[in-house]
């Protein structure tokens, strides 16, 4: 069976910065810039410049200045987390709302260019295999904790 080499991952992540590079220079955001307000929108769970860190594998130096840029532009808003003060929570503002909606299409579109020339059966395949290599991860993890 041919698996997908090293190279996947670097692929995917340069794929999607390439279709991303347009709307970026529209908009005068960084890359690092749109994934942040990106990852802040899609994951509601997630809310701290910590949580970026972490789940994105981002420096926390690159974080912080994208996030000091972002608040500055009025798209996020450093809030007082009501459940313990010294955590700062990061919200999306109503003016990073178009710029959701916008990223939110392009991925929509990156997830079908990179599917493209699959059945529905393959599409369908690849969902449940993900889904179990997910579980098989959580429960490696679970073993070693």
């Amino acid at each position: 069976m041919n698996t997908p080499g090293i190279e996947f991952g670097r692929k995917t992540a340069a794929a999607y910065a390439a279709l991303c590079k347009p709307l970026c220079q529209k908009l005068h955001l960084t890359q690092t810039a749109f994934d942040i307000l990106m990852f802040l929108a899609n994951n509601p769970g997630y809310q701290t410049a910590s949580d970026v860190v972490e789940m994105r594998k981002l420096k926390a130096n690159l974080v912080s200045v994208n996030v000091d840029r972002l608040v500055q532009e009025g798209y996020l808003v450093r809030e007082a987390d009501p459940a313990d003060r010294r955590r700062t929570l990061l919200r999306c503002t109503e003016k990073a709302q178009p710029i959701i909606v916008r990223g939110r299409a392009l991925q929509e579109e990156f997830g079908q260019k990179l599917l493209e020339n699959t059945t529905e059966a393959q599409r369908k395949a690849f969902c449940e295999t993900m889904d179990i290599m997910n579980k098989n991860l959580d429960a490696i993890l679970e073993r070693d904790t």
